[in-house]
Order: C-alpha cells, then structure tokens, then sequence
C-alpha cells in the first residue's frame, strides 16, 4: 500500500509533514509519497534517519489555501500539492490520501476528483473527540454537509459505524443521535424520522438519543448529526477545552501558594492534556467517497501526521472502501 501526503497544506507544513512522515516510515515500515515543492521537501528529508527509498517526492508548484474559495482552488489548481495528491488516488497510484489543509478544497476535491461510492447518498467527514474515558466519541457529519435528509444521516450511520469496527476495532459500536434530550420523540421532525430508521435497522448498536453534554463522557461510540450541528459540537468542545487550559494556567500562576500548587499537579496536569489532545486521533476521515481521504487538523504537528498516516494503513487494511461499497450497491438496487 501507498499513503500520499499533501506537503503543503497545513499551518506548519512542509515541516511536521516531512518529520511525521519520516516517524511513520520508522514506526509501521509503510511507503509514502509527498506532494509538493521538491526543493524544500527533500531538504528537510535530509534532517532525519529514515529509509529515505520509502518516500517519493512529487514536485507540484501551487498550494491551495483556506483563503480560497475550495471549489474553484480545486479547479484551477490542477497541479497543487492537494489536486495532485488526490488526483493519485482517483488513478490508483496510491490508496490514501492525507491533507492538513483547507478542510472545504479537500472535501470538495474528494466529490469531485475521486468521487461518491455509488449508493451514498452523501459522504460525510467523520471526526474522533477525545474522552474522559481515554477513548474517542466519533462525531458525524462534521461539516461537509449542513443540510441533511433522513437518508443521508442513516448512511452516516451505516458506514461510521464499519469505521469504528474496521479502524478502530470496536466489535460492537453504541450508535446515538445527537438531540436536545434523551426520550423517544424529542428533536425535529428529521431527528424523529431519522430515530424510527436507526431504531428498528438490523446491525447497528443503537442505543437512542444522547444529549451532546455527555459526549466528553463516553457513554457511545458514534453520534449522528448533521454536518451543521456536528461543526458546532466539534469547535466548541475544542474551544472549551482550550479555554479551561488557559484559565487553568491564569490560575495557577496568579500567586506563589498556586504556583507551588501547580507544581506539585504537574504530572496529573500533563496527563489530562494528554487525554484531550488532538493529535492521539491523527484525522477525520471522509466517509462515502472512492478512496481513502483523511483530513488532518490544520495545525497538526509531527506526531499527529504520524498518527493519521496510522490511521490510513489501518482504514486500508481494514478494508473500508469495499465494506461501504457493499452496502451503498444494495441501496442502489
């Protein structure tokens, strides 16, 4: 298997891709290839002790930025280290692709470069929230789509829960639908339909609405959403949890009795910074299109490219793409 990595997109690309690149090469043996400007990709390879013969730089001369409108970027971009990178996939040059960049220029790409799985609806982007349990909540859509029907939150369901068996190695996932309370019957009129679908489907763990507060909690494995409300959960748990950290420090540096304080919590400290850290996950993958598609935060540093390459070689090998292609051809029938 290949993983092709966008070198340039991200807020500390080329860099964190080429050494999170080379840890991943040290660590799972996998081959890589990395798009983008080859000059300055292969110096930074030359920093670090890898076997240099498992990763192959792809020169590309454009970067798509999150300034840019992602349709048109994808369009008129066609030899940037993004367009290139999934232009791979799509002529099965390589099996995943991972981008730290414009999170719309990659979705939109995805659709329209390596295409839907015949049979879904719509893909979704699943993303992974860290709990206190020391686990993961997946959490989809997360943004790729803010207006849904029935059908397509039913399809998030179906393949974020082979996902979670398949990457993640959960045997049976505990499926939720997000909703403002926890009884039969509440939300809207889509969350109601979308309850009785889920409710009586054959294969799926369902275990009824959840309130989006207990998500940190761990009580489930997937929550469904669509991708408007799913943004929403996903930037305000990050948000509140980088908030508590700040204040946290304010505190514990505001007198010297805190400070001693703080010192002696070091440790304890570290370990729940640990626990809500981003970067254990690696990405989110785009579900429904296909190919492998992962999108890595825009601020991923070494280890958390090195954990989504992880996380590629574990959704290829878990055979993914052929999972939801079985399902999506029996929808289509």
């Amino acid at each position: 298997m290949k993983i092709v990595i966008d070198g340039m997109g991200g807020d500390n690309a080329p860099y964190s891709v080429v050494e999170g690149a080379c840890m991943a090469v040290n660590e799972y043996g996998v081959d890589i290839i990395i798009t983008g400007d080859e000059k300055i990709i292969k110096e930074e390879l030359n920093k670090y002790d890898c076997d240099k013969s498992k990763i192959e730089v792809v020169h590309t001369t454009e970067v798509i930025t999150n300034e840019e409108k992602p349709v048109t970027a994808i369009r008129r971009k066609t030899d940037s280290s993004m367009v290139v990178a999934l232009k791979m996939v799509k002529d099965k040059k390589a099996d995943v692709v991972i981008s730290a960049g414009s999170t719309g220029a990659l979705l939109s790409g995805g659709v329209f470069i390596i295409k839907r799985i015949k049979g879904i609806s719509r893909p979704c982007i699943c993303a992974g929230m860290p709990t206190m349990e020391g686990g993961f909540t997946l959490i989809s859509d997360t943004g790729a789509n803010v207006d849904c029907n029935k059908q397509n939150l039913v399809d998030f369901a179906r393949m974020t829960d082979i996902y979670a068996k398949k990457v993640l190695g959960i045997d049976n996932p505990r499926v939720a639908l997000g909703n403002i309370g926890t009884e039969d019957g509440k939300g809207n009129a889509l969350v109601k339909e979308v309850f009785d679908e889920l409710k009586g489907m054959d294969g799926i763990n369902f275990i009824g609405n959840m309130e989006t507060r207990e998500i940190l909690n761990g009580v489930c494995d997937i929550v469904i959403c669509d991708g408007f409300i799913g943004n929403i959960i996903v930037k305000t748990m990050e948000g509140s949890v980088l908030s508590l950290f700040k204040k946290l420090k304010e505190v514990m540096t505001a007198s010297t009795k805190s400070k001693i304080g703080a010192l002696l919590m070091k440790g304890e400290l570290k370990k729940l910074k640990e626990l809500l850290d981003y970067s254990s996950y690696g990405g989110a993958p785009f579900l429904g299109v296909d190919g492998g598609v992962i999108k890595a935060h825009g601020s991923s540093n070494a280890v958390a490219i090195k954990n989504a390459i992880n996380q590629g070689i574990k959704f290829y090998n878990g055979n993914v793409l052929e999972e939801i292609r079985n399902f999506g051809g029996l929808d289509e029938q």
